[in-house]
């Protein structure tokens, strides 16, 4: 993958976990600091690359964000569990077991994914 292609989905990554780090509108540099504290990315670098400015990206700081992007996505498939389970303790429902069952399978493919970006960091 050359840079330029590592840049647009870097940038891909980082527009994905603004948005859904963001508690609304104005509230994508305030996001991208929480990304910053929470992964130790570079606030510029999410910024040049949120935008689209970065015209290349360093191998290392796109495997870092690609490793952020897949903890990311686990945070928020936990977050689903959690209401699942709150659903499920108002209200028995075969569907919502369903989901339950699909947020697993989601989180066992996320640890695989998790331990593939470490093995090639």
């Amino acid at each position: 993958m050359s840079s330029v292609d590592m840049a647009d989905r870097a940038g891909d990554y980082v527009r994905r976990m603004v948005a859904t780090e963001s508690r609304g509108w104005g509230d994508q540099a305030e996001a991208q600091g929480r990304l910053e504290a929470r992964y130790g990315l570079p606030f510029w670098s999410l910024e040049r690359l949120r935008t689209g400015l970065a015209k290349s990206c360093e191998t290392s700081l796109f495997f870092r964000i690609r490793a952020a992007f897949v903890d990311h996505c686990g945070r928020k498939a936990a977050q689903l569990m959690h209401e699942a389970h709150m659903a499920q303790a108002i209200h028995e429902d075969d569907d919502i077991r369903a989901i339950q069952d699909e947020i697993r399978a989601l989180q066992a493919r996320l640890a695989i994914a998790k331990n593939s970006t470490k093995a090639t960091a």
